[in-house]
């Protein structure tokens, strides 16, 4: 069965309701894109819920169904909180899956049906392989080893060469520019309350330097310098995952590292993911051990995807320095309940800081 790469047009608004997932609400959904399949029966296998929906179904569906590819079990991923705020990155990641995805080589997950509603209402779906098989998702508290680590910088090169200063990423417009947006440039005073509240726990004073202690809104200050930095420098952009921590990947059973969660995916540079996940993945002697090295196998896994404009290496090391402020702020806020340990990555983070002298480039 040829599926088409575009979707009939949709009048029924996308449900903000659990209880509206229906077998015939997924039906008439799914025939958007692929107009005679129909889900005859619809089993729940599993819900998570968080900042986001995870529905996981075992379907039954009829011939054309299978014919088009669409597995027996699959996870639905909306916003059906019932609180609004998450929509806009819902509807973000099915744009992702719909225009992007199946473009380039990026390490993500199959995607079936990827929709969205705009204006006042705005609501994403995404229709996703069930990844909850035979793989083990990433945890803060499982660092990988160097070849891991190595491993899956390959994958992250992948997504960064696909659209390397390539037009797409003006064409598209609904690509926000990482630390232009919105989201980033105020993350600080964002996350500042939970912040608060780690600061206020004493497994954090142990690993947490004085400085910060003594002034937290220092930290405040060095993360709007990455901002103000980060949008002096010029391309080349490509497409960032914009939250490649290891708590948003899953480890295949033949080995391949994907990654989920593209809800906030940019054009930028792709310091911002290399950094990010490098640090917070890594044991922190290990990171010491084989940063440099990690960073020239990065660098020629873009050059063998026939990126040519690339920076000398002084100047990746350079621009390492300078990132791990994103990772410093957005862990020091993490919430234990959000899914992923804190603790662990804290202490990687503010480890590599004091490392490589982060706070004095941030302020110089």
């Amino acid at each position: 069965m040829t599926v088409p790469l575009t979707y009939c047009q949709r009048s029924e608004p996308l449900p903000v309701r659990l209880e509206s997932v229906t077998s015939n609400w997924l039906t008439r959904t799914l025939q958007h894109r692929y107009p005679d399949v129909v889900v005859e029966e619809m089993k729940v296998i599993g819900v998570h819920a968080g900042h986001t929906t995870k529905l996981r179904l075992q379907l039954n569906l009829n011939q054309a169904g299978i014919q088009a590819g669409i597995p027996a079990q699959v996870c639905l991923k909306s916003n059906w909180s019932g609180d609004p705020m998450s929509s806009s990155i819902c509807a973000l990641e099915a744009r992702f899956y719909r225009y992007a995805r199946d473009e380039i080589a990026v390490p993500a997950p199959q995607c079936y049906y990827a929709d969205w509603d705009e204006g006042a209402a705005e609501q994403g779906l995404i229709v996703m392989e069930d990844l909850g098989g035979a793989g083990v998702f990433g945890q803060s508290t499982a660092p990988l080893n160097i070849d891991q680590a190595a491993q899956a910088l390959e994958g992250l090169a992948a997504l960064h060469a696909g659209w390397w200063n390539s037009p797409k990423l003006q064409q598209h417009k609904w690509l926000e520019q990482s630390m232009f947006a919105v989201a980033d440039v105020d993350q600080y005073r964002i996350l500042a309350p939970y912040i608060r509240l780690n600061l206020e726990k004493p497994a954090y004073h142990a690993v947490l330097p004085q400085w910060l202690l003594l002034d937290p809104e220092r930290l405040g200050r060095a993360f709007d310098r990455l901002v103000r930095s980060e949008r002096d420098r010029a391309g080349p952009l490509c497409l960032v995952h914009g939250d490649a921590h290891l708590g948003n990947s899953y480890l295949r059973a033949d080995g391949r590292r994907i990654w989920f969660d593209w809800q906030l995916i940019r054009k930028g540079r792709p310091w911002r993911d290399v950094t990010y996940f490098m640090i917070g993945s890594l044991r922190i002697e290990d990171r010491r051990k084989a940063e440099r090295d990690l960073l020239r196998h990065y660098r020629e896994s873009l050059r063998a995807r026939g990126v040519a404009e690339l920076m000398s290496p002084d100047e990746i090391w350079s621009e390492y320095r300078r990132w791990p402020v994103y990772g410093m702020v957005s862990w020091l806020s993490n919430q234990d309940a959000w899914g992923q340990i804190g603790l662990p990555s804290v202490e990687r983070f503010y480890a590599a800081a004091a490392d490589l002298d982060t706070l004095t480039v941030a302020e110089g």
